[in-house]
């Protein structure tokens, strides 16, 4: 997978409708809830934790790091809706595991490499491609709780890039019920959710994944 190759082809494929695609007057809340949701946002809780990169792959400092490398380059990105905690919206964050995959196959690394190694991979890609992926994880409108997930199987869900995700909803042999993200890219191993509700009981969302959302298809 070619680095060069991997920007040019997400930057084109997306980065030509993020600003026309936040959508902030979309529809109402499917947190079947009639109590009024926070506003607390959800850069407010990335940013709550100020122990920089680490060891800890179930945690989002790559993706912290990401969001603020955007919106200091870009003041003006849509990426700045995670600020707003008076806008509805789902997002779906992959943890510093999923980061850490992803630069390994980006730099065809024959280990997993740091947190740190992993953001300068992502930056690498360039600020354009860096917003256009994190666009491609955000839900904009509506406030999808783990309840709403588990009964959302074959649910198409269009990000705030302009593409669309789909929900795979599988039972497990446990009994339980696995959420998967299917995404752009057909060779990958999709993303599955490890861990829900985050930001739970305010308009804005999260549910963390293991890998990140690819927004084209690569090969």
């Amino acid at each position: 997978m070619n680095i060069a190759r991997l920007a040019t082809r997400i930057a084109a494929g997306a980065t030509a409708t993020v600003l026309a695609t936040v959508a902030l007057g979309a529809p109402a809340q499917a947190h079947g809830k009639t109590k009024p949701l926070g506003t607390r946002s959800l850069a407010a809780v990335l940013t709550a934790d100020k122990g920089g990169f680490d060891r800890n792959s179930r945690d989002f400092d790559v993706l912290t790091a990401a969001v603020l490398a955007v919106l200091k380059a870009k003041p003006g990105s849509p990426v700045k809706v995670l600020t707003d905690g008076s806008v509805a919206l789902t997002a779906f964050v992959p943890n510093d595991g999923a980061f850490r995959q992803l630069a390994k196959e980006v730099g065809k690394k024959k280990s997993l490499p740091t947190e740190k190694q992993a953001f300068g991979t992502v930056a690498g890609l360039g600020i354009d491609t860096v917003e256009a992926v994190l666009l491609y994880h955000v839900v904009p409108g509506a406030t999808i709780n783990r309840k709403a997930a588990l009964k959302s199987d074959n649910a198409k869900l269009t990000t705030a890039a302009g593409a669309k995700i789909t929900v795979d909803v599988t039972r497990c042999w446990w009994g339980g019920k696995r959420v998967t993200l299917i995404d752009a890219d057909r060779n990958d191993r999709n993303p599955r959710v490890v861990a829900f509700d985050i930001n739970k009981g305010n308009k804005q969302i999260a549910h963390g994944i293991d890998r990140v959302l690819r927004p084209v298809d690569l090969p």
